[in-house]
């Protein structure tokens, strides 16, 4: 039985939270979350999403890069469940390029990222994961990241030119 949550829409208070850490990951509640994050996510054109997106401040976020309509170039990945993670620039390159988010419908913005960062977390189980990703999962993860800090994408960006409607977006990468 899949159980999807509601997306918190930009306004919603939850999505301006700083996100709590999990303390016990093995816990019922933390594993029906996760498996609620990835049920809801699955319904998605999204490629990632953050605990808070679902109304719940905690340190939880799904990283699921694949080919969608959203992002048609997107490579594909399993789902991974990261839990309390962290990161570390690995250059202080940071590349401009599309976003959207599941809470801000229909906007899409051109956001600068660092292209290659190292990430630690814990995983579903609980083990201790470090892990260096680059480019598109890179610019997800920290997308993402940034609900755990209560931020949202439009937060990086360095104009508000960089802001498109999905319409005028869908005809810019033509």
């Amino acid at each position: 039985m899949t159980s999807k949550f509601e997306i918190a829409q930009l306004g919603a208070k939850v999505l301006r939270l700083q996100a709590e850490p999990i303390t016990d990951i093995s816990s019922d509640g933390t594993q029906q979350l996760i498996k609620n994050l990835l049920d809801t996510l699955a319904t998605t054109e999204g490629v990632g999403i953050a605990a808070p997106q679902v109304s719940i401040s905690k340190q939880i976020i799904i990283v699921a890069s694949r080919p969608t309509l959203r992002y048609p170039k997107a490579p594909v990945m399993e789902p991974t469940v990261m839990i309390n993670p962290t990161f570390t620039p690995l250059s202080e390159i940071k590349v401009k390029d599309w976003e959207g988010c599941l809470s801000i419908p229909s906007i899409r913005a051109r956001v600068p990222r660092y292209k290659k960062i190292q990430v630690n977390y814990l995983d579903h189980l609980g083990s201790s994961i470090e892990i260096v990703l680059e480019d598109f999962v890179a610019r997800v993860f920290q997308h993402e990241f940034d609900h755990l800090q209560g931020k949202v994408y439009l937060d990086q960006l360095e104009s508000n030119e960089d802001i498109y409607s999905e319409s005028e977006y869908l005809l810019a990468i033509k």
